[in-house]
Parts: C-alpha cells; sequence; structure tokens
C-alpha cells in the first residue's frame, strides 16, 4: 500500500469515474485502473463496483476511502513540518528567562525580534535559574537567558550584555540626591533583599561586603516589584538591575544611587544546547538584542 494508491482511490471515490480520476491524478487511466485493482488484492476486498462508465463504493469501500483521505492529510502536515524546519526562523522557540530579567528586557526584545524573524513567535517559560537549566537540558525549552556563570554539560553560552546594579533609596532617605556610593556603604542592617535560591540575591550579596547571609524575613521580598514597593513606602533600601530602574518601572518615591566605579554588574547571556538544529534561531535572538537600544544595557560586541 502506498500513498499513490490511496490519493487514487480517493480521487476515485469524489469523482465517480475513472477517466476523471486518473485526469486529477495526471496519469492513464490504465495505469489508475491496475494500481487500484492491486491495491484491492492486496487488502483482499472490493472497494469499488464498477459500471457502464461509472463505479460505486462498496460498504468496506467508504470506510477504507475515509481513512485514507486521514491519511493523505496526516501525510501532508508531516511535509509541511518537515518545510518549516527548513526555514530555522519559521516556526515557535521556546525561551527560557529568569524572574529578574524577563519582565524588563522581553518588551523591547519581542519588538526587536519581530523585524529579524517575524514568524518566530515566543513561547516564554519565567523561571529560576536552576529549574531553567533543567528545562533546557530536557529540551522543556530552546534557549535561555540568564546570568553568568552559567555552566552545564552539553551546553553553550554567548554574552548578550553587561547590566550595572544600582541603590535605592525612599524619598527622604539621607542617600538622595547623592550622586554616587561605595559598595562597602550599603548597610546590611537596612537593606532589603531577594529570598534565598535567587542567582541576584547571591550577586548583590557578593558586590556588597556589609551584607551577612544571616537575614530576617521582613528583610526579604519574592520579586524585584515587591521590594521596589517596599522600598517606595520607606521600610528599607536596595540593590536593583539598572533594567528595572526605566520606565514604566521607575517611581518618584525611590531615588536611584549609581554606584562608584567599578560598579558592581553582571553579564547577562543566552544559553542553548550543543545539538540544537536551529542555530540561525540562536543568531536571530543574540541580533534582536544587540537592537535595542537601551543606555542600561552595556552590549557585549
Amino acid at each position: 500500500m502506498t500513498l499513490t494508491e490511496l490519493r487514487y482511490i480517493v480521487a476515485l471515490a469524489q469523482e465517480g469515474r475513472f477517466s476523471r480520476a486518473a485526469e486529477r491524478c495526471s496519469v492513464s487511466q490504465p495505469t489508475l485502473s491496475v494500481a487500484i485493482q492491486r491495491l484491492e488484492e492486496d487488502l483482499g476486498v472490493i472497494l469499488f463496483e464498477r459500471g457502464k462508465g461509472q463505479v460505486t463504493l462498496t460498504d468496506v469501500g467508504e470506510q477504507v476511502v475515509a481513512q485514507a483521505a486521514r491519511a493523505l492529510e496526516e501525510a501532508d502536515r508531516v511535509r509541511q513540518i518537515a518545510h518549516r524546519g527548513r526555514n530555522q526562523l519559521e516556526g515557535g522557540l521556546k525561551l527560557g528567562v529568569i524572574h529578574t530579567i524577563g519582565p524588563y528586557l522581553l518588551p523591547e526584545l519581542i519588538v526587536s525580534l519581530r523585524q529579524i524573524a517575524p514568524d518566530m513567535p515566543l513561547a516564554i517559560e519565567e523561571n529560576m535559574t536552576a529549574t531553567l537549566a533543567d528545562m533546557l537540558r530536557h529540551g522543556e525549552v530552546d534557549a535561555a537567558i540568564l546570568a553568568l556563570p552559567f555552566e552545564l554539560p552539553g551546553v553553550v553560552t554567548r554574552p548578550l550584555y553587561d547590566e550595572p546594579f544600582k541603590v535605592v533609596v525612599p524619598q527622604g532617605h539621607p542617600w538622595q540626591g547623592k550622586q554616587e556610593i561605595a559598595s562597602d556603604e550599603v548597610d546590611a542592617e537596612e537593606v532589603l533583599l531577594l529570598k534565598a535560591g535567587n542567582c541576584f540575591r547571591d550577586q548583590v550579596m557578593d558586590a556588597c561586603p556589609q551584607i551577612s547571609g544571616s537575614d530576617t524575613e521582613v528583610r526579604q521580598g519574592h520579586s524585584i516589584e515587591t521590594i521596589r514597593c517596599m522600598v517606595a513606602s520607606g521600610f528599607g533600601l536596595s540593590v536593583l538591575p539598572a533594567g528595572a530602574l526605566c520606565k514604566p518601572y521607575s517611581t518618584d518615591l525611590i531615588s536611584v544611587v549609581p554606584f562608584k566605579a567599578p560598579a558592581p554588574s553582571r553579564r547577562v547571556a543566552l544559553a542553548w544546547r550543543v545539538g540544537f538544529t536551529r542555530p540561525k534561531a540562536v543568531e536571530a535572538l543574540c541580533q534582536a538584542v544587540g537592537l535595542i537600544d537601551n543606555p542600561s544595557y552595556l552590549h557585549v560586541r
């Protein structure tokens, strides 16, 4: 049984005459007739009742032709999938991104990506680095945007940009309006941090030596936005990535104080599996990030 034979019986069932079915399939009438007869012999059933110039489906023939039509549709889908596979910039891409990057980078990234790959929509998974590592390893995401260092066997990374950290204080704080601050001045007594398990928390603690690991619950938040609200309410100060301090996320209730040079920062990178079959999609993501004109990101060239 071949797809060609299935096409022949579907055409004959729809046309009702051997001559019209043969013309539709671009073959001679004897070729089509012999092929259908061979299929009937192979199946051991009669599919068509032959009359003078006219054919009619048998009961079993109706069932076989209906199944043949579905099989031809599925075969066509296989071709469509293969066609999309030839164009690496066509079809959805599963992109992971960590919580402290996603809300601030993605709006601009999606806009710039549409210029490069308009037929490659992003299915976005926002999660913590450890979870994204597992998802990347098991093929649940195709690529992930996260902060370095990041090492995983079978996975490669490409730096995208460096993002400086900045101090945020509430209105009326003694540091409001200060031109810059040294990292060792950030006092552990009033700093607000993300909860344990978040890589940005670890980076802030590494950057500011005065911050100890013995934090109490009241000085921790689940997200950057929660911490921003706590600072705005006057509960303390914090250190946030520069990308999270641009509009529409900035507010008059907090003031931003840059660090003295060299300012602490994080390097953001794209990670993907070594054997990923769409390298052009990876390149398109990198190019799209490079198109973003945001002073908070210092692009790695």
